[in-house]
């Protein structure tokens, strides 16, 4: 699980390590926000010092969870990772997130976001690894009037360049199972919100505005709906991409890629979010 350190990544480690999984994660700690909320979640999960770059550590009290501090940049170091180790499932989070920081940093998003996931799948390819899992976004929708969302309605359009990193993606994966025959699955997440949940979010954004006393930032007037999606739905949903042998379903028949929404499927207004 790359980006285990991370807030969905960290939900998947728990679910599966609780399993009888053999779990392996990797993160490269960065400071994008706070970094002592990452080292909360690796002390959960049992990794309970902070790693030095490339250390492994096997979790206390586990038998089945390591973590390894590392970055996806680090073509050598994922090679080195991936002759030592033969992962039947690689399930990709790890990325530069945030919408808005991409307006100011659009460079870390090519670097991380499509660089980093060019040499993830270089080494599954050469290893042959039967399933990568990804994570995209349902920025790649733009500003797409039609709702709900479907896999299949236009995502040329982008807004960001974190949504234009996310269909980079997308098609790498297509192109790399067209070519080398390996199986892809792109998972779109909606707003996914939960315990241990990103502090640049609009849940912990407002949160940290009503108990401050400031005022809330909002945009349009709060004319805007969101797909809220619940972190243990979300990871309940990889865990069953994870599970279900080979491809469940093909966009392109005969190329094992395709690519699912995840998301509640009611979108709430945002002034009613707040009032809550």
């Amino acid at each position: 699980i790359t980006g285990s350190a991370g807030f969905i990544g960290f939900h998947l480690v728990q679910q599966l390590k609780a399993g009888e999984n053999e779990v392996y994660g990797m993160d490269n700690l960065n400071d994008y926000y706070d970094t002592r909320l990452k080292y909360d979640r690796l002390a959960a999960c049992g990794i309970n010092r902070q790693p030095e770059y490339g250390e492994e550590i096997r979790a206390a009290g586990e038998n089945n969870y390591t973590f390894v501090r590392l970055d996806l940049g680090d073509a050598e170091g994922l090679q080195s990772l991936f002759d030592r180790y033969q992962f039947d499932v690689v399930v990709h989070l790890a990325a530069q997130a945030g919408v808005r920081y991409s307006l100011t940093h659009p460079e870390q998003y090519v670097e991380s976001n499509i660089g980093g996931f060019l040499n993830l799948l270089e080494v599954c390819r050469k290893k042959n690894c039967r399933k990568l899992i990804y994570a995209s976004s349902s920025s790649v929708y733009g500003n797409n009037a039609a709702v709900p969302f479907r896999e299949e309605d236009r995502t040329d359009c982008p807004v960001s360049m974190y949504a234009t990193s996310k269909k980079c993606n997308e098609l790498m994966a297509f192109t790399y199972a067209q070519l080398y025959d390996l199986p892809v699955i792109g998972l779109r997440f909606f707003t996914v919100y939960g315990p241990y949940g990103r502090p640049d979010m609009a849940p912990m954004l407002f949160a940290r505005a009503i108990r401050n006393g400031e005022p809330i930032r909002i945009f349009n007037n709060g004319a805007l709906w969101r797909d809220f999606t619940y972190v243990q739905d979300i990871v309940g949903g990889i865990e069953k991409m994870i599970l279900t042998p080979g491809m469940m379903r093909e966009d392109v028949a005969g190329i094992p890629s395709t690519i699912y929404n995840i998301g509640r499927g009611e979108p709430v207004l945002l002034l009613d979010f707040i009032s809550l």
